[in-house]
């Protein structure tokens, strides 16, 4: 045994001498190479120094931030008459239920980054009577399946929400807060009223406020002044204020304002708009009328000189009701697509269209009385030989087509405007 480990010693001591011999020659070649050509030496110096050069001044490659674009979805008052919570009620249940009324628009809110309407009643509870016009108090269903068709907000400020008192006020607000539905506009203590109700709209901080021209005689108890959110120029500034110094970026006003039955805004309407957009407001959303009314870019001027612009609709309209006089059918949704800079932060609104709806009473015998009907649908399908409706709806459809367009106006696409100053530009240069 120790023979054979002498001899494997033996072994490698002569291996690890070879390699050692090996090793000297090699570097003795490699050093006389370099000395007998000192440009070898300097040509790899080179390309290290070179390669170091390359690395430093090489720059990251510049990440440029896409731009931000959301789509806010508004509708107008949800007006619930009695005609319609009676039909909404399923007496083998003893429940209620509104979506056959939705069905045919739901799929307008899929999209939607936020949806935003107007509760135009209380939720006040069985208890107190279900009641239409001219105290409204509405079944609670109502509101989860406003939820269920995709509305994210609701606004409260109108002037039917002290319908059934403060407690009423206040139990709706708790309903609401049941079924995970956002609101802003009536409160339930003076914290509540100075919280502004902000939303990071796929990054876009987004503040929603709302108030109305008021209670319709129904006075705001004492004491509890912060319970409604009414037109007050002084307010209304100080919570723009407020929103904006806690980071809005956007600020979407839900206003419960104007006439009754008026196609057209007021001249206080009008005022209080320039008041607005010259404060912060970049979307205003209006109700009240029971009836569309025009929407429009409109461009105030500042103190300073600067022109600023905002979005004003100042009426969508009932979303629903029971009403019959001409135009309280005819109602709209509302999208209006908003974009953010990747690059410098800024806010615009690129697009305002609608979707033209109709109110329609399939008979107080019929299954599902109350039918939110897509008009340009209706005409498209039956225009195209594939349609379940008459010509007489066919032709009512048309009609009620007409009477939106021209009272609400031609939808808005500031893209165009901003492709022809481009245009502009580069013929100039």
């Amino acid at each position: 045994m120790a023979r054979r480990k002498k001899e494997k010693i033996r072994k490698l001591n002569v291996f690890l001498g070879i390699i050692i011999i090996i090793l000297l020659i090699a570097i003795s070649v490699g050093i006389y190479v370099l000395v007998n050509n000192p440009e070898l030496l300097k040509k790899s110096e080179n390309n290290v120094e070179n390669a170091i050069e390359n690395i430093s001044e090489t720059e990251p490659e510049e990440v440029i931030p896409e731009d931000t674009v959301i789509n806010i979805v508004g509708i107008g008052d949800a007006l619930c008459h009695s005609q319609n919570f009676k039909d909404a009620y399923n007496s083998e249940t003893g429940t209620y239920d509104f979506s056959p009324m939705f069905k045919n628009v739901t799929k307008y809110f899929e999209n939607a980054t936020v949806a935003v309407g107007n509760l135009e009643t209380t939720l006040a509870g069985k208890d107190r009577g279900y009641s239409g016009y001219p105290t409204f108090n509405s079944p609670d269903e109502l509101a989860l399946d406003l939820k269920e068709m995709g509305i994210d907000i609701l606004t409260t400020a109108n002037n039917h929400c002290l319908d059934k008192g403060y407690t009423g006020l206040e139990r709706t607000l708790n309903v609401l807060d049941e079924y995970g539905i956002a609101h802003t506009g009536t409160s339930r203590s003076e914290e509540e009223q100075n919280t502004i109700l902000m939303k990071d709209l796929n990054g876009i901080k987004t503040a929603f406020l709302c108030y109305t021209y008021g209670t319709n005689g129904i006075p705001i108890p004492t004491g509890r002044e912060y319970s409604v959110n009414l037109i007050n120029k002084d307010f209304i500034k100080e919570q723009l204020d407020k929103a904006k110094e806690e980071g809005a970026e956007l600020i979407v006003v839900s206003m419960h304002w104007g006439a009754e039955y008026r196609l057209k805004p007021t001249s206080e309407q009008e005022d209080l708009a320039e008041f607005l957009i010259k404060n912060g407001a970049d979307i205003i959303l209006g109700n009240h009328s029971h009836v569309p009314e025009p929407m429009e870019m409109k461009t105030v001027t500042l103190d300073d000189g600067t022109t600023r612009e905002g979005f004003v609709i100042y009426s969508m309209g009932n979303f629903f009701s029971a009403q019959t006089d001409n135009y309280t059918r005819d109602t709209l949704i509302l999208n209006v697509e908003v974009r953010k800079n990747g690059q410098t932060g800024e806010i615009t609104i690129d697009k305002a269209t609608y979707t033209p709806v109709y109110v329609y009473d399939n008979g107080q015998n019929a299954t599902d009385r109350y039918e939110l009907l897509d008009i340009e649908q209706i005409i498209k399908d039956y225009e195209s030989g594939n349609s379940e409706y008459s010509l007489s709806m066919y032709n009512l459809m048309k009609s009620e087509l007409n009477k939106i367009e021209e009272i609400v106006g031609p939808e808005i696409d500031n893209t165009l405007k901003e492709e022809t100053d481009e245009e502009s530009e580069e013929l100039a240069a």
